[in-house]
This record gives C-alpha cells, structure tokens and sequence, in this order.
C-alpha cells in the first residue's frame, strides 16, 4: 500500500496518509492511456470544417462548349473540379467525431496514470486547501511555497479540489499554468499535460471512492441483478 507525506499550504510535513493500492499503486498501461487521450481528444474536436463542394461554388451551370467538334476535350460545367475555382473533391465535411469509450477503461487508464504520476514523486497530496483572500498573488505565493516555482518558471501544476472553495477558483484563474477541478473533473489528459499534481486529502478520498474497481464490480452486479 503506498504511503505519501501530507503536507499544508506552508510545505510543512502534517501527517501521512495510506493510499488505495487499487487507484494509486497500478501498473503503467501505456496503450489504455494512448486510447484514452485519443477519445478525449476526438470528443473535444469542434467537428466544423468543411470545403465547397461543385454545388457549393459560384459560377455558371451553362455548358461552355459544345461537346464535339472543337478538338477540346470536353467539359460540363466551369464549376468542375477540374478547373481552377471549381469545387473540392472528397474534402472534409461537418461530422461528429466523439464516440464512447467503455467506462472501465476510462477508470483504468485514470488509475494508472494517477499511480505513475506518485511514482514519479510528482503527487503532491495537501492537508486543506483554504486561501483566506482570493488574490493572486497569494496563490502565487503559496505555489512557490510548495516548491512549484523554479527559477521563476512555473511547473504545469493540476490542483484537484471542491469546486465550492471559492477563494482558490477566483484566485488562480489568471494564473495561466494552473488548472482548478474537481474529482469527478479529472480526466487523463490533463494528468499528462500538467507536470505536478497537487490534491487534497478529500479529493483523494474521493477519487479512491470514484476509481475503486470493488465499487464498479459491486454496481455492475447490483445492475445485472434488478435486470
């Protein structure tokens, strides 16, 4: 069972707290987390572009010659794909490219990411985080605190807490290499987009309740069950 150190937002050591070897001591599973950032990704795209077809371009629809005796070869309309003008062949068109990822592999791709980022000793788990001012440059400052500052260059930092914290949403929102969530909130994408992931001791909590694969086992009977 993995052990990591409990710090407050002065960096100083407040506890221990034993982490849920089922959500943060899974193997690395490079292909469930490639499969769950391409269907993040796919889900996230806008879908929109789109090129003329011939029907689309503006021009006449008349025949611009006669089809036989000009020696030219022979042509149908200026709106062709053929000339220069004329509308595209094949191009892309609006389309929906999200599709469902199955739920367990979701979870598990959240569980083996979340247990590779403790390995790399870049999970920093906070006894509260309370601000008593929602000013940016107290975030700052409090970020430097915990060491994610160096050389005046701030790490991509992932702050996982209530949304109802109030004072941290308002103050690191113009703080561009910081991102605020919840627990349901975290996808996989932004645990490999941010460098350091900074969690309190509720969201872990939560997270351990939302990715514990004995809770999906147990609700995935109780829904074969009432079928």
């Amino acid at each position: 069972m993995p052990t990591v150190k409990v710090r407050n937002l002065s960096n100083n050591e407040v506890g221990d707290l034993d982490l849920s070897d089922a959500v943060f001591g899974v193997e690395l599973n490079e292909g469930l987390i490639h499969a769950a950032v391409k269907n993040y990704l796919a889900n996230g795209r806008q879908g929109t572009s789109a090129t003329k077809t011939r029907g689309n371009v503006s021009g006449s629809g008349r025949k611009l010659w006669k089809q036989k005796g000009t020696g030219r070869a022979r042509i149908a309309s200026l709106r062709s794909p053929l000339w220069k003008g004329g509308g595209n062949v094949h191009g892309p068109q609006p389309r929906d490219w999200s599709y469902k990822m199955p739920k367990k592999m979701r979870r598990g791709a959240l569980r083996s990411a979340l247990s590779e980022r403790l390995r790399e000793g870049n999970l920093i788990v906070i006894d509260e985080m309370t601000l008593q001012n929602p000013k940016t440059r107290d975030f700052v400052s409090t970020i430097a605190t915990l060491g994610l500052i160096e050389n005046k260059k701030q790490a991509k930092t992932l702050i996982v807490d209530s949304l109802d914290n109030a004072n941290l949403i308002l103050a690191s929102r113009n703080v561009q290499r910081t991102k605020v969530t919840n627990s349901y909130g975290v996808n996989v994408y932004d645990l490999l987009k941010h460098e350091k992931i900074v969690i309190s001791k509720t969201a872990v909590e939560e997270l351990t309740h939302i990715l514990d694969p004995q809770r999906e086992k147990a609700t995935s009977q109780e829904a074969t069950e009432n079928e």
